[in-house]
């Protein structure tokens, strides 16, 4: 692809040839599952390079970097006019489900789309411990998710909850009457170059199809709302291409894709150092916010070196944390 404004360097790769050259041998030995690093500097490619067998076109499951990319569509829907603001209440978008029946807290009633977006609503589970395979044999995932909402804690606390960030889509798809796939795909993806994801009908939802190789474009639950946590397929360009948009704070050339004011909330310091759908950082003076996700999938961008990485990986248990490959290794290279 020919995308305007994000060329690699004439020089590509800068940076340190002896600090660069031991990047494979680190990564061989410490980080075996990468499949592709990307890192943008200023607007232009300054490093690239495959594992693993893999290459530039080739796209991998990025697992929960998709929500960060919800959080990018909730804030354009916003911006269009389609969802009034962040402070907008969960359960209003949903009043076919007979919610006041059930036996749970009243406090669902306050969730807004903001606590969703903050990881900041309550869930039945304990902290890391969601049981996703519960959610994924529901025949509705939206009614199993509403009816657990606002149970086992309280409103503001931080609970990491990969079905919450699916309520989203929802909202999205009830406000927008597009999926999440489609409206990134006329909204985000193809304003900012990134590759079109086309529509694959999932004809089963086991382990496969909803997490391993069966992956394919953008999973969907069955009632075909794009999931919210996780499932959606990115080239490792594509995520440095998303991660260098937020460093302009939403703007490609002359085109704004992202609101200015969304970016600058969402990525905005705060003591749960977790912002819309951002993981937020601050070590060794060195201010930056990342897209996560399992196996050590990543987008990270340091606004004060004008620097973006995209790091894709096919999954594995207790990767190593991105950071020190990036922290220790790239940026000295790169800088």
């Amino acid at each position: 692809m020919n995308w305007p404004a994000f060329q690699r360097a004439s020089s590509c790769p800068v940076g340190d040839p002896a600090s660069l050259s031991r990047l494979d041998e680190i990564i061989a030995a410490e980080f075996s599952n990468i499949t592709g690093i990307v890192a943008v500097k200023q607007g232009s490619i300054v490093y690239e390079n495959y594992y693993n067998g893999f290459a530039e076109e080739d796209k991998q499951h990025v697992a929960s970097v998709t929500k960060s990319v919800l959080s990018a569509l909730i804030g354009i829907a916003i911006d269009k006019g389609f969802i009034e603001d962040e402070n907008a209440k969960v359960v209003d978008f949903f009043p076919e489900y007979a919610l006041d029946e059930l036996d749970v807290e009243e406090q669902r009633k306050d969730i807004t789309i903001r606590h969703l977006l903050t990881m900041t609503a309550p869930h039945p589970h304990d902290d890391w411990q969601e049981p996703l395979d519960q959610l994924c044999m529901q025949p509705d995932w939206i009614y199993y998710t509403l009816s657990r909402l606002g149970q086992l804690g309280e409103i503001g606390d931080f609970k990491y909850s990969t079905a919450g960030a699916h309520l989203l889509s929802a909202i999205l798809t009830r406000s927008t009457g597009l999926s999440a796939r489609e409206f990134a795909n006329g909204h985000l993806f193809g304003p900012a170059g990134m590759h079109i994801i086309p529509d694959f009908p999932m004809e089963a939802y086991g382990f496969d199809e909803l997490f391993g190789q069966g992956v394919r474009g953008w999973v969907h639950d069955p009632g075909r709302y794009s999931t919210g946590g996780w499932g959606l397929t990115l080239t490792t360009r594509d995520m440095a291409r998303f991660g260098q948009l937020y460093l302009n704070r939403g703007r490609l050339e002359n085109k704004q894709i992202i609101p200015e004011s969304w970016v600058e909330k969402s990525v905005a310091m705060n003591p749960n150092q977790y912002g819309y759908l951002w993981w937020l950082r601050n070590e060794g003076g060195i201010q930056s916010y990342s897209a996560l996700g399992d196996g050590g999938n990543m987008i990270c961008c340091l606004p004060e070196l004008g620097m973006a990485f995209a790091i894709s990986s096919t999954f594995m248990i207790n990767p190593r944390d991105r950071w020190f490959l990036i922290n220790d290794y790239l940026i000295p290279a790169l800088s």
